[in-house]
Formats: structure tokens, C-alpha cells, sequence
């Protein structure tokens, strides 16, 4: 693939058909109507749930506001302004008695290991609620993300299906204002809002626009690491993030199962995950 036909720019309003179909078309052929999406006042979250309820109708989204004590007043607010904008219902459930009845158990320092329960936490509330509202659980991570492996291992990670697992943080932006997300939500510094003042490209060590620009060379355009040299990237940068990306695959995969049998899940034990409805 040459290097003019990598393109982070996207067709907005067939990306967005696209989506709404994947949505409508999986959601259905698993046996339900409904959606669960936790909606954190960032741009990823607040497209898939505009997706969600462009899917499914507002009626069958149910977004979940999951604060911790040290989350910040305008995540909050932020998704406040989505889910009005959706119309879908809302919950808004704390983690913070989840987190700190761990908290005895994890170093002062360890940010990384807090992070991580947040993560898991929110994740239990997600399937939690989507048992009582009869749904599945909506993703909300970035091809940037996944493939970066920055992400929490059924934490964030973990969802039944994602609407925009394949588009790169850049497209991402893109589509969220093509559907009118608010500009604030748009340009603020991407967070998981982990801690105070964390931010993703700060503990990444780049940016989303310029990890972009070397991914889709690499991972769409199978670029080796000579090539994106080649291309004006610096070596030290392009062996980074290869070995992040090399480092964190066994996010990318299901779990592998021992083989002792003669047919086993995920070897020789292999189906449509709508067989037999």
C-alpha cells in the first residue's frame, strides 16, 4: 500500500451508517435491543453513545456515569451534556467505596495499580446494570488504544461488541463532530481521569496525531520499521511504539486455551458468535 493511500481522513457520514448498522445488526442477532455504554465526558465515550442511541433508539441506551472521588466536576458535567443530547436514560453510580476498600493493599505511589481498579470497577457496575437492563455492554476504546495496548485488561478493554474499536483516535474526532459533540468535549486533553491532572498522551509520551500518523503506516499499510524510517519518522519513536504494540498483543487476543482434546474453544471449536440463534 503506497503512502497516499493512507489516509487518517474518513468519510464521516458512511462511517456513521456503518456503526449504526454494526450496532443494530450484532446487537440484534445476539438476541437483544438494548445497550449499556459508560459515558465518561470524553470524545470516545460520548461517540459510542450517540451511536448507541442512533442504533437503537434513546429508549434502549442506558448511560452510566461512574465517578471516582478524585474525578474531575467537568467529566461530570461533560457527560451530563451527552446523554441530554442523546436522550437515553442515565445512572450515575460511584466507585469510590469499590476502589478504597483496596486501597489498604496498593502503595501510595502505585498510581498504575489504582488506575486499574478504577477500571475494573466501572466494568463491574457495566455488566452489572446491563444484567438489570437486559443489554449488552457497548465499548468505547479507540483503535489508538487498542492497539497500543493502553487499555485495561478487562477493565476499559472489556465490552461485548465496539462500534469504534477501528477507528483511530484522529478519525475518531472526526466523526464525533460530524454527530455534534460539543467542541469543549472535543478539544480538551484526552484523560482517563485516573488521578488529578492525568492525561493519555502525557503518560504515552506522544500524541495522538502523531502516533496516528505512524500507525496507520504500520499497522494498515504493514509498513516494516525501515519503511516508516524511511517515511521521516525518527527510529527511536518507530521501535517505541513497535514494541508496545508487540509488548501488549495478548490484549488483542482472547485467552489461550490449553489444548488436551480433540476439539477445543478457539482452536478446532469455531462459530459464528450468532450460531444457533
Amino acid at each position: 500500500m503506497t503512502t497516499d493511500a493512507l489516509s487518517l481522513t474518513i468519510n464521516t457520514d458512511l462511517a456513521r451508517k456503518i456503526l449504526v448498522d454494526f450496532l443494530q445488526t450484532e446487537i440484534q442477532r445476539s438476541g437483544f435491543s438494548r445497550a449499556v455504554v459508560g459515558v465518561s465526558g470524553g470524545v470516545d465515550s460520548s461517540l459510542a453513545c450517540l451511536l448507541a442511541a442512533d442504533a437503537l433508539g434513546p429508549d434502549n441506551v442506558l448511560a452510566l456515569r461512574m465517578p471516582y472521588k478524585t474525578s474531575s466536576s467537568e467529566s461530570i458535567v461533560h457527560a451530563g451534556e451527552i446523554i441530554e443530547m442523546a436522550g437515553v436514560h442515565e445512572k450515575t453510580i460511584p466507585i469510590t467505596g469499590m476502589v478504597d476498600a483496596l486501597d489498604e493493599f496498593i502503595p501510595e505511589t502505585d498510581r498504575i495499580r489504582r488506575g486499574n481498579v478504577m477500571a475494573r470497577a466501572r466494568m463491574l457496575v457495566l455488566y452489572d446494570q446491563s444484567a438489570e437492563f437486559n443489554a449488552l455492554v457497548v465499548g468505547t476504546g479507540n483503535k489508538t488504544e487498542i492497539i497500543l495496548g493502553y487499555t485495561t485488561h478487562y477493565g476499559d478493554a472489556a465490552c461485548a461488541l465496539n462500534p469504534i474499536g477501528d477507528l483511530y483516535k484522529t478519525q475518531v474526532l472526526q466523526l464525533a463532530a460530524a454527530m455534534g459533540v460539543p467542541q469543549t468535549i472535543i478539544s480538551k486533553p484526552p484523560s482517563a481521569d485516573l488521578w488529578v491532572g492525568q492525561t493519555d498522551e502525557q503518560e504515552l509520551g506522544f500524541t495522538y496525531a502523531e502516533v496516528d500518523r505512524l500507525l496507520i503506516r504500520m499497522i494498515d499499510g504493514r509498513f516494516s520499521i525501515e519503511d516508516c524510517v524511511d517515511s521521516g519518522f525518527e527510529k527511536e519513536f518507530v521501535e517505541q511504539v513497535y514494541e508496545r504494540i508487540r509488548r501488549n498483543h495478548y490484549k488483542h487476543v482472547p485467552p489461550i486455551i490449553a489444548k488436551v482434546s480433540n476439539r477445543t474453544v478457539g482452536h478446532d471449536f469455531l462459530y459464528l458468535r450468532d450460531w444457533g440463534t
